[in-house]
């Protein structure tokens, strides 16, 4: 087997997470993935205002995927992304994907009905534990490839964040829910050092 050339890479940890590493993070992300060649980025944005963020700083060959929460996360029957910020980002090409969140879906109805925790939100808990934009990110990187929005087999970098806003940027090869355990992450480009208090409602 032909061995592969070792890289050695410099990963940011922000002392908190949150809003404010948001800048940071775009930018780190893109640097990075901009020296490895990337295409696609994907980004956790629940009002578009992140994902917004990203667009405007992408050049010509890259592409942005904008994952919200799912409609009636909040409130039944309604989404945090106005139409106006949708229009806003298909004005910069960036479609919005809105629907069942990977690692929750169902499961949660049960939990909040019955108690437990199933399997899937076993998975999303152990990835909190590098911190909620992990979670995300891994997840918003699968549910896109579900949508068809991303190439199969292909790495891309994915973006989450803690309540709102962007503090974990990761390279990840992403494998369909169906064959979730073969994702893989590549690097992790930036993270928070703690994981937060903003747990009371996760992004999924």
């Amino acid at each position: 087997m032909k061995k592969q050339p070792e890289t050695r890479t410099e990963v940011t940890w922000f002392a908190r997470p949150g809003r404010a590493c948001t800048a940071r993070t775009l930018a780190l992300a893109l640097a990075r993935g901009r020296e490895l060649g990337l295409r696609h980025y994907i980004v956790a944005s629940t009002t578009g205002a992140t994902a917004t963020r990203l667009a405007r700083l992408l050049r010509p060959g890259e592409r942005a995927v904008c994952v919200g929460h799912h409609f009636g996360f909040r409130e039944p029957g309604r989404s945090e992304l106005t139409p106006a910020a949708e229009r806003k980002l298909a004005a910069l090409k960036v479609p919005v994907l809105r629907t069942t969140h990977a690692l929750s879906g169902v499961e949660r109805a049960n939990r909040l009905e019955f108690g437990g925790l199933g399997p899937a939100e076993t998975i999303a808990w152990t990835y909190r534990t590098f911190g909620e934009g992990t979670k995300v990110a891994v997840e918003v990187a699968v549910m896109a490839l579900d949508a068809g929005l991303i190439p199969h087999g292909e790495e891309t970098l994915a973006i989450g964040g803690t309540g709102s806003g962007a503090d974990t940027a990761l390279i990840i090869r992403p494998a369909h829910t169906r064959r979730f355990y073969d994702t893989v992450i590549s690097e992790i480009i930036c993270k928070p050092r703690t994981r937060g208090t903003d747990q009371e409602e996760p992004y999924a």
